[in-house]
């Protein structure tokens, strides 16, 4: 969310050149007593190593870390590339290949997601790519090239585009005659992890975590000798569990090789009865979500009883950093609001509840840079906003971290919070739109993590460009198609529907870019819980449970004379 009036993160974007056409793949044969046959594809291997990526990003090396092996999607075996283009870094992967000169070779990669580059340089004659704009399934890309008479080594690499999602990539072959190298052996089993721990518990849950193991695909963690669950990463909660019961527990490191022997186990006791999270909070079945600026950025200055009743949630933003990790507290600003004292304050937060209100607090926001990253920061976290619950009464609280967010440590330190506030909790989420394309990022893998204490997550559609929907096509923001699209990801990707909200700007001046009117608005939302009144994009069924809408902000909206929520506020009301 934007402290700043209108200002945009929207990404630059480059001009494009593409590359038109395939090479073909030469190749010599020869004739024999036997027939025709191809003498030069007979000693051919594949000179690239860790093709598959069965070995993480071994022999590769990825821009400003944004490669990461993951397991799905993936073409075969059990690893694929995903890399993720941020800001002006296109997500280049690349690996130095041994090859032998005047040598033709054949060069392939099988492409996945967004805008998908292939190419070589270094060849001493002339360095080739192909492209494709993006797919939902696994697309081959293909090229040739031939080296020069002195050329013993080219760069082989991938990349995707400025401000496009992530793109996949799995199985990149370098076929030709053998550089040196020779075929690269296989992967080899893993080892058992180590440093298996005990997180937070609740009456039918443990969460655990464990240390990274090198070469490692995924992970089986096991209750009492059975497998419970597997993970793509070092966390896991394991489910389905009784209160005050010991259970022991380890874990095992996989990949296409086999399965390690598993680790050391460690036992841990669920919480007893009364102790842990209950029923879901208090929300209603289709809510409005504001946020409340405690600044002033030449938007309205509103007290929280100026905050119309059509809001069901109101996220005052925002809490503030401390020198210690992970810990926030919470400071009026009270010359900004025209004098708004804390006492005031504090009575406006028990008013809004007496009308059946939620207030929250949210933390991070576009200038937040509070930091959950290891288990002292996200034990501060849990400890400092459980705090700020118990002396301003906040019903909950909202993850808008718009500058990293680490999915392991931010679930510890929200399980250990509900653990605390128990079955009244209300938890939000704001992510951006890039935070959730897939689920093996960071904010959405939080998402999924916490799903059984988890409110709705009001993902913002806007200053983000345009995007890949769940139907594998790019859209532009500001339109019926990019809400509906973007959201269907979400609803397809694990959340359910009551966990789903649109998140757009109150106006014009909210945001830098992808302001649409209340009416496209409920147009989305009409299209998501009933199916009428779509764009171009239909989904292939309908969501009636879907919680809402969310602005940023009420402020901005009263600016605007209360249009978004006089508008959006009875439609969400009305949904079936």
């Amino acid at each position: 969310m934007e402290r700043s009036a209108g200002r945009s993160r929207r990404r630059r974007r480059r001009s494009r050149s593409v590359l038109g056409g395939t090479l073909a793949v030469a190749t010599a044969a020869a004739l024999t007593v036997t027939g025709l046959v191809s003498t030069a594809q007979a000693a051919d291997i594949n000179n690239a190593k860790n093709a598959g990526f069965e070995s993480g990003l071994a022999n590769w090396t990825c821009s400003g870390g944004s490669g990461a092996a993951v397991s799905s999607p993936v073409r075969s075996g059990t690893s694929a590339l995903k890399a993720t283009p941020a800001g002006q870094d296109n997500a280049k992967c690349s690996q130095s290949v041994k090859v032998k000169p005047n040598s033709t070779y054949a060069l392939s990669s099988w492409v996945q997601g967004g805008y998908a580059y292939l190419g070589v340089s270094g060849t001493g004659t002339t360095d080739v790519s192909t492209w494709t704009p993006g797919s939902s399934s696994w697309t081959k890309l293909s090229t040739s090239f031939k080296t020069g008479a002195n050329t013993t080594s080219v760069t082989v690499y991938t990349h995707g585009w400025y401000g496009q999602a992530a793109y996949f990539a799995d199985d990149i072959e370098v076929t030709g005659p053998d550089g040196g190298g020779g075929e690269e052996p296989g992967p080899v089993i893993p080892a058992a992890p180590a440093g298996l721990t005990a997180g937070a518990t609740t009456t039918s849950s443990v969460a655990l975590s464990w240390n990274a193991v090198s070469g490692a695909t995924g992970y089986k963690v096991y209750r009492n000798g059975a497998q419970a669950t597997t993970s793509t990463g070092t966390s896991a909660t394991v489910t389905g569990l009784t209160a005050d019961t010991a259970y022991e527990f380890s874990v095992s490191a996989t990949n296409a090789a086999g399965e390690s022997v598993k680790s050391a186990a460690i036992s841990a006791r669920t919480a007893k009865e009364g102790t842990g999270p209950g029923p879901g909070p208090s929300v209603p079945k289709h809510a409005v979500t504001g946020y409340w600026q405690n600044f002033n950025n030449g938007a309205a200055v509103q007290k929280l009883t100026d905050v119309p009743a059509d809001y069901d949630i109101i996220a005052v933003s925002f809490a503030d950093a401390t020198p210690t990790p992970g810990q926030v507290t919470f400071n009026l600003d009270t010359a900004g609001l025209n004098g708004y004292t804390d006492a005031q304050f504090r009575a406006d937060i028990k008013t809004k509840q007496a009308q059946g209100k939620n207030v929250i607090i949210s933390i991070g926001g576009e200038l937040g840079t509070v930091r959950v990253d290891n288990d002292a920061s996200a034990t501060a976290f849990a400890n400092s906003v459980y705090a700020l619950m118990q002396d301003y009464g906040f019903n909950g609280v909202d993850i808008d971290l718009e500058n990293g967010l680490n999915a392991t440590y931010m679930t510890k330190a929200l399980r250990q919070l509900s653990a605390k506030a128990g079955s009244g909790l209300v938890i939000t989420m704001a992510p951006q739109t890039i935070d959730m394309q897939s689920t093996s990022g960071e904010y959405f893998k939080t998402a999924l993590n916490i799903k059984d204490i988890l409110t709705v997550v009001n993902m913002q559609y806007y200053n983000s460009g345009s995007m890949l929907g769940c139907d594998g096509k790019v859209y532009s923001q500001g339109s019926v198609d990019f809400l509906t699209a973007l959201a269907c990801i979400q609803l397809e990707g694990g959340l359910d529907p009551s966990q789903v909200g649109i998140g757009v700007p109150a106006s014009t001046r909210g945001a830098g870019s992808g302001y649409v009117s209340p009416s496209i608005v409920n147009a989305a939302l009409d299209c998501l819980t009933k199916g009428t009144n779509c764009g171009s994009f239909k989904p292939s069924k309908t969501y009636p449970s879907l919680r809402g809408a969310m602005t940023w902000s009420t402020n901005w909206d009263a600016t605007a004379g209360f249009a978004w929520s006089k508008a959006v506020g009875p439609h969400v009301r009305s949904l079936p």
